[in-house]
């Protein structure tokens, strides 16, 4: 006897749910496990018929106990339904996939979803498409972080609007009319540099401190000119010299003494004073009347 031929091939299994919209097993297994509800639903109607025919004998034959007898008999009904339900149904469900849900490989079917297409395109298309999309998604990525930097910078535009607000609005005092007049000053001011820059340059040697006026704030008598250093280093000399004839033994005028420091002190007096050597500084420079030293009016004295 020859094997039976073979089922002829049919579309795979997994694109059933696409082409029907739902699982055919789920559907199945929803079939039979309504046809197990009703068996139960039969045995509990069946054991409540049992329980009401064994209730009216047991009225009538008063030793007779149906309990144990009708608990064998449903058991057996029960068992026996049961099985007749599963091979029934376990047919059921072998006939449904081979035949109700079985779609022939020749079959032309077009799945929903690829309605309208071109399934005919050679690979190298499909991958040009792929890397297509790849692209469009870099550049979706980028404008989403490009839409992030811009609503980070307008959140910081708003801070700082509202900062030089806040600036303008304290600055807002120097728009009054009294501060206009301000406005004439920084011509005033090149004006007046001009001026000053116009001048001569001056010799700082050329400058003669007057008696009695004071040297400039910060500055010290030798550091005015060099009129101002002179001055300043002879009358130092001039107070030394009086100094150390004042200590000399036996001294107390200033010509007087032994030591050789009291001498050049005493000659040094002798030629002049330090407002002589100040005034005779003044005749050099060109500014004064002709100064007299006091060896110069004794020799006077003499030749009179």
């Amino acid at each position: 006897m020859s094997a039976p031929p073979p089922p002829p091939p049919t579309v795979p299994s997994v694109l059933l749910p696409e082409l029907l919209g739902f699982i055919p097993q789920f559907l199945l297994d929803d079939i039979i496990n309504i046809a197990n509800d009703e068996a139960k639903q039969i045995v509990d109607a069946m054991e409540q018929f049992l329980q009401r025919w064994a209730d009216a004998r047991a009225e009538k034959a008063q030793e007779w106990d149906p309990t144990q007898e009708i608990e064998q008999g449903l058991v057996s009904f029960q068992t026996l339904l049961e099985s007749h339900v599963d091979v029934a149904f376990d047919f059921f469900e072998a006939w449904s996939m081979r035949n109700i849900f079985a779609i022939p490989a020749d079959l032309p079917i077009v799945a929903p979803h690829q309605a309208g297409l071109d399934l005919e395109q050679p690979p190298e298309k499909e991958q040009e498409l792929l890397a297509e999309i790849d692209e469009l998604r870099r550049k979706l990525h980028a404008q989403r972080k490009l839409k992030r930097l811009f609503t980070r910078a307008v959140h910081r535009s708003g801070r700082d609007l509202e900062h030089a607000r806040g600036c303008l609005e304290r600055l807002s005092f120097l728009s009054a009319p009294q501060m206009q007049t301000l406005l004439s000053l920084p011509i005033e001011f090149h004006s007046m540099f001009d001026a000053v820059s116009s001048l001569p340059p001056v010799d700082p040697s050329s400058v003669v401190l007057e008696p009695g006026v004071a040297p400039g704030p910060g500055k010290r008598p030798w550091e005015t000119s060099k009129t101002g250093y002179l001055n300043w280093a002879v009358e130092q000399l001039m107070q030394r010299a009086k100094e150390n004839a004042k200590n000399e033994p036996g001294g107390g005028s200033f010509g007087e003494g032994s030591s050789v420091v009291s001498a050049a002190a005493a000659a040094a007096y002798d030629v002049g004073s330090a407002q002589d050597a100040k005034a005779l500084l003044e005749q050099i420079g060109g500014s004064g009347p002709p100064v007299h030293t006091k060896r110069d009016e004794a020799e006077q004295m003499d030749t009179s």
